[in-house]
C-alpha cells in the first residue's frame, strides 16, 4: 500500500530520475536546434512531480486501488514536463521530433489545440515512457509532456489560480470570462503566427495613414 513511506520514496526516485532523463533529452535537442538553425522553438521548460496527496486524490477519484501498481500502470501524469513555445507551429514541430525518437515510447497524444476543452483550455499533451536503467534492468516510466504557446501558458496559469481560489467552484460569470480570454489568447496566437510567416516570406508591411510608429 502507498501509505508505506519506503514505497513512496522508491516510487519518487524512479519518477525523479525519469524527469531528469527527459529534461536532458530536451535540453540537448534545444541546443542542437540553436547551433544548426540559429533558432530553437523552445522558449522554456518546467518539470514537476505530483505530490503524494494529489496522487492519492486522483486514485480515489478514479476509484483505483491505492497501490504502486495503480500509480505505475494507470496514472500517466505523475511526472510532467511543460514546454512553452512562441508559436503554435513550433508545438507540432517538437511533437514530430518526439514521435521519431527511438529512446522514448510514445503512448498517446491528446490534442487540445485542435479540440480545446469546453472551458477553452488549449495544449498538446504527449504521454511518453522514459527508459530508466536500474540494477534489475530497464524500467519504462510514464511521463506527460505538455506543449503550449506563451499565450496558452498564461491563460492556463490564470485558470489554475482561479480554480484554487474558488475551491474549484468557479462562478459561471468567471467561467464565461475565462472562455472569452481563451478565445482572445487563441486569436493572438494566430495573429503572431501570420506575422511570423509574413516576415519569413519577406513580405513588406503597408504603412497605414495616421498610424503611429
Amino acid at each position: 500500500m502507498l501509505e508505506n513511506m519506503d514505497v513512496w520514496k522508491n516510487m519518487a526516485f524512479h519518477y525523479q530520475f525519469a524527469l531528469r532523463e527527459l529534461e536532458t533529452k530536451i535540453m540537448i535537442v534545444n541546443t542542437e536546434w540553436k547551433l544548426q538553425d540559429g533558432y530553437s522553438p523552445i522558449e522554456h521548460i518546467k518539470t514537476r512531480l505530483k505530490e503524494p496527496a494529489s496522487i492519492m486524490k486522483k486514485l480515489e477519484r478514479k476509484r483505483l486501488p491505492k497501490t504502486l501498481e495503480s500509480v505505475r500502470d494507470k496514472l500517466f501524469d505523475v511526472a510532467g514536463v511543460r514546454i512553452v513555445c512562441a508559436f503554435v507551429e513550433d508545438i507540432y514541430r517538437i511533437a514530430d521530433h518526439f514521435k521519431q525518437r527511438e529512446d522514448l515510447r510514445l503512448v498517446e497524444i491528446k490534442d487540445y489545440i485542435a479540440s480545446p476543452k469546453p472551458n477553452g483550455y488549449q495544449s498538446l499533451h504527449l504521454i511518453v515512457q522514459v527508459p530508466l536503467v536500474l540494477n534489475e534492468g530497464t524500467q519504462w516510466v510514464n511521463a506527460e509532456i505538455q506543449l503550449r504557446t506563451l499565450a496558452m501558458d498564461f491563460w492556463a496559469s490564470l485558470e489554475h489560480i482561479l480554480y484554487y481560489k474558488y475551491d474549484k467552484q468557479v462562478p459561471p460569470y468567471v467561467l464565461h470570462e475565462l472562455t472569452e480570454a481563451a478565445e482572445a489568447a487563441n486569436s493572438l496566437d494566430q495573429k503572431m503566427l501570420r506575422l511570423r510567416k509574413e516576415i519569413l516570406n519577406g513580405k513588406e508591411f503597408k504603412v497605414v495613414a495616421g498610424a503611429k510608429a
